[in-house]
């Protein structure tokens, strides 16, 4: 059978790509392994949607727990099997609407469930039958990186994905990794009753971001009795004990590995196409997706960032780009991202360290959350905010945000750092009060005034 274009891959960026190919009135098929993970992807299955509905019932948890406020009492009950039954049919129910319906309902688009290879260019072989493309588009996104360690293949060890299928919790935990994933892992089952300890190879967490942020999450993890230790290799895991090379041990009941992600591109038959690989298996792919003559790649599978979002649009832009004579790529410093703590960290544009790498122009602050009057009426004043700005035109280049809702405060950064607006375009843009997403024009503000002297309506 032969299609205009075959997708490998039923996620973010496959299915973006083949809404926007059926649009175009090309015949598609789509090739998704569901051993693998089924229809949807990473996101939807084992990925942002679950986790942050875990997220959010641990913060609960914890907020009721730990209650900051005069005259109110509560006793919190945990009944963790039916926690996680919750999230299941919540997954469910976000599969069938947002992925199998949807699918159905493109006219244009067959589906077929099974392990793709590449026969060349021009086909594929799934579940032993052949079949022919005029395009392709490789979107089979990432799984986690497992780290070679000593010893690791004989110990049953947790993902994000395996970790979510827990029915109890783990008395003691330990997380391999500190960044965006092991820092909400470590964060959600401390809250859900863990005690947990995040082993990091580096000096940083968070993937490096400012160091000021990251000092501030790292005592706002140590209050909540979770333990990070930093720079330090792991010689050997052994009989539910991990051994470092300075001969010291530890022992867990569960280990989740959180050491970053690799694309999916093995038993691919990628040999037969002139297809080449990065370092961490990825597909290199030119500004505009394409990785070969007639083949396209999208999402986690061509590497950072890996995002969900970032996957769609790939996907969207590639299909674009291969059937239209107008190219489209993405501009990936205007990419925002967010680390799903409590507080959360959130940043688009260019930070204080990457703005030193390039050399640029510029000056920065950094306003703590206590300075703004909602987080104080809340009594949440954890996190700060930074912004990045050119010297000479006070143009933002780039906002960084540790608050309360910091990846749904955000966007209004991306729009500002993405349409340049300076320094008093954002002081003259009024602002809803009080309001957490107050905290970006408060750290406009900053550059102007001594916002410690200011009233709360000053504008």
């Amino acid at each position: 059978m032969k299609y205009d274009l075959i997708i490998i891959g039923g996620g973010a960026a496959g299915f973006a790509a083949a809404m926007k190919a059926n649009e175009l009135n090309k015949k598609v098929l789509i090739i998704n392994d569901n051993n693998n993970v089924e229809i949807g992807g990473t996101c939807v299955n084992v990925g942002c949607f679950p986790t942050k509905h875990m997220l959010y019932k641990a913060e609960l948890i914890h907020k009721i727990s730990n209650n900051i406020f005069d005259g109110i009492t509560a006793n919190v009950k945990i009944n963790y099997e039916k926690i996680v039954e919750e999230k299941n049919k919540l997954v469910e129910n976000a599969r069938e609407e947002k992925y199998k319906k949807v699918l159905s309902n493109l006219e244009n688009v067959d589906f077929v469930n099974g392990k793709a290879e590449f026969i060349d260019n021009n086909s594929v072989i799934v579940n032993g039958e052949k079949y022919f493309g005029e395009k392709f588009l490789i979107a089979t996104g990432s799984k986690t990186f497992i780290p070679p360690i000593k010893g690791i293949e004989k110990v049953k060890y947790l993902t994000n994905k395996t970790a979510l299928e827990l029915k109890k919790i783990p008395e003691k935990l330990i997380v391999i990794g500190a960044g965006a994933l092991g820092l909400e892992f470590a964060q959600m089952f401390s809250r859900f009753g863990s005690k947990v300890t995040i082993i990091e190879a580096t000096e940083h967490i968070m993937g490096g971001v400012d160091n000021d942020f990251e000092k501030m999450m790292n005592i706002y993890f140590k209050k909540e009795g979770i333990k990070i230790i930093r720079n330090v290799k792991i010689k050997e895991i052994k009989n539910k004990k991990i051994l470092f090379e300075n001969n010291e041990t530890m022992d867990f009941d569960d280990v989740l590995i959180a050491t970053g992600r690799i694309s999916n591109t093995d038993d691919l038959g990628l040999e037969n196409t002139n297809i080449k690989l990065g370092k961490k298996h990825e597909i290199i792919v030119d500004k505009y997706y394409q990785a070969d003559e007639n083949i396209w790649a999208a999402g986690d599978v061509i590497g950072n960032p890996m995002l969900e979002t970032v996957a769609a649009k790939e996907g969207f832009f590639a299909v674009n780009n291969m059937f239209l004579e107008e190219k489209k790529k993405i501009d990936y410093d205007l990419i925002p991202y967010a680390i799903f703590t409590d507080p959360q960290f959130a940043s688009v544009g260019i930070t204080e360290n990457e703005a030193k790498k390039r050399k640029l122009k510029f000056k920065c602050n950094f306003v703590k959350i206590e300075n703004l009057p909602k987080a104080l009426a809340i009594k949440d004043t954890k996190g700060a905010i930074r912004l990045v700005v050119d010297s000479e035109s006070e143009t933002i280049i780039g906002i960084q945000l540790m608050s309360p809702m910091a990846a749904d405060i955000i966007h209004e950064a991306t729009m500002i750092v993405k349409n340049k607006m300076n320094i008093n375009e954002v002081i003259n843009t009024v602002h809803i009060f009080p309001t957490l997403s107050e905290i970006i024009k408060l750290g406009a503000q900053d550059f102007k005034r001594d916002i410690t002297k200011m009233s709360c309506c000053v504008e």
